[in-house]
């Protein structure tokens, strides 16, 4: 099983923008934004918010299926732009909506895009971080396939990025993929994940999602992180993941 870097890939996507964050500190999302925001799942869909989720769904289904990791990340992605309104449970419940609507969906890539790409032409910031965000969960499984490619492609057009842009990100993620690191032993494995061989496959999985929410500087929060901080989460990912996937080989999960 080829080892999985979703989570590192997540820390690091922020790695170029953060360098010039001091000047976009004015775009970063927070409560005090949405705080007299009319919350409908209509009026969510055609916010920036609610447009970049409908894209997400789109990569994240653009190979056929949406595996276990991609689902916790998405998920957690869900949670976080959730808090940013009054009614959190309900901005949840439509934000699932519309990511299920839209993942099966192929005719709505270039509206979506192109409206999102007006609600943010003037923070360059917030459309590479979406972009880089978007190239990066295209890589949640290990490999770039040829659906995802285009997918991407398409929406960068849209987005207007052009084919160098586009391509410098596909090869900042695909090195990633690209690099070895030392594979965990079994007993490290367990320790790094406060688990011990008599671990249930249920405690195995509560534990990693924990470790992956802790160490997981999502795109609502991780706005403005030190690039220290993502170089020290993305170590910690890496052996995160390489004890998950040495326990799970083990195991046959």
């Amino acid at each position: 099983m080829s080892q999985i870097f979703l989570l590192a890939l997540v820390a690091a996507l922020f790695y170029w923008v953060y360098k010039s964050y001091s000047r976009y500190q004015n775009s970063e999302y927070s409560p005090k934004q949405f705080r007299s925001f009319v919350l409908t799942k209509e009026a969510l869909a055609k916010s920036e918010l609610g447009l970049f989720v409908a894209l997400v769904a789109k990569v994240a289904k653009a190979d056929g299926r949406i595996d276990e990791l991609e689902a916790e990340v998405i998920g957690n992605m869900f949670n976080d732009i959730s808090t940013l309104f009054p009614d959190p449970i309900s901005a949840k419940t439509f934000l699932k909506e519309i990511f299920t609507a839209e993942k099966q969906r192929s005719d709505t890539i270039e509206p979506v895009a192109r409206v999102l790409f007006e609600l943010i032409r003037n923070d360059p910031h917030k459309r590479v971080q979406m972009m880089q965000y978007l190239v990066n969960l295209a890589y949640i499984d290990g490999t770039l396939s040829r659906l995802e490619e285009e997918m991407l492609t398409k929406i960068a057009v849209y987005l207007h990025f052009n084919a160098q842009e586009l391509t410098s990100m596909l090869e900042l993620f695909g090195s990633f993929h690209r690099q070895s690191f030392k594979e965990s032993s079994l007993d490290h494995a367990y320790s790094l994940l406060n688990l011990t061989k008599s671990s249930s496959d249920e405690e195995l999985k509560k534990a990693y999602r924990a470790l992956v929410k802790q160490h997981h500087p999502d795109i609502i929060k991780a706005q403005g992180a030190s690039e220290d901080y993502i170089q020290a989460a993305t170590s910690k990912v890496q052996e995160i993941n390489a004890a998950y996937e040495l326990i799970k080989k083990t195991r046959g999960i």
